[in-house]
This record gives structure tokens, C-alpha cells and sequence, in this order.
């Protein structure tokens, strides 16, 4: 039980950084807010601090061990559209490329799997 409880919050702990750090950095830094605007999706600029704020709100609840499956369901949103919309194009030219470019996604929405599953319902 405590080494599940362990596991549990190392995942949190990881996914809560990832997020977080994307989010931020989709705010500060030009070159990541610009190929973001650069994917010809409706109101890009809108959509540029939406996705931001919710990685950054999502990530602190999930570090903070506060409504983490609720937390999870945008964040499992915002990676299945990250891989159909910045990777899946990809696999059309070359297999490898498309898994080599999506395996950190494919590892964080699997992570979100898991915390979605196992995160109580508080």
C-alpha cells in the first residue's frame, strides 16, 4: 500500500512539472507562442493562453494532490490534441518520425491514464 502511495505521487509530482513548465513556457517564451499561433487553429492567441493556464491550474491541483482526476480531464484533452494536431501528420510521411516525435506524449496521456483511474474522487 505505501509503496503504491509512493508511486502515486511520484506520477503526480511528474506530470504535475511537465505541465506546468509547458504552460509557462508557452507564455514566455516568442518562439514556442509562435509555432503554437503557427498551426492555423481558430483564435490561436486565445487558444495560446487557454491551453497555457489550464496546464498551470491543472498542474498545481495535481502537485497539490487537489481534484486530481478532475484536473486530469483537461489535461488528457490538451494531449490527444497535441498528438492529432502537431504529430499525427507526421505518420503520413514516415512511421518512425511520428513515433519517435509522439513517445513523450504518448507517455504523458498513459501517466494521465493512470492518474485519471487511480486518484480518488475528492
Amino acid at each position: 500500500m505505501i509503496d503504491h502511495m509512493f508511486s502515486f505521487k511520484i506520477m503526480r509530482y511528474v506530470v504535475a512539472y511537465v505541465f506546468i513548465v509547458s504552460g509557462l513556457m508557452k507564455l514566455l517564451d516568442t518562439g514556442l507562442g509562435n509555432f503554437f499561433v503557427s498551426l492555423g487553429l481558430p483564435f490561436p492567441t486565445f487558444l495560446l493562453y487557454a491551453v497555457a493556464l489550464t496546464e498551470i491550474i491543472c498542474g498545481i491541483f495535481i502537485i497539490l494532490n487537489i481534484k486530481v482526476k478532475l484536473a486530469s480531464i483537461p489535461l488528457l484533452a490538451i494531449m490527444i490534441g497535441a498528438i492529432v494536431i502537431t504529430k499525427l501528420p507526421t505518420l503520413s510521411v514516415n512511421v518512425m518520425k511520428f513515433l519517435f516525435d509522439a513517445r513523450l506524449d504518448i507517455v504523458m496521456l498513459a501517466i494521465l491514464i493512470m492518474l485519471y483511474r487511480q486518484a480518488p474522487n475528492k
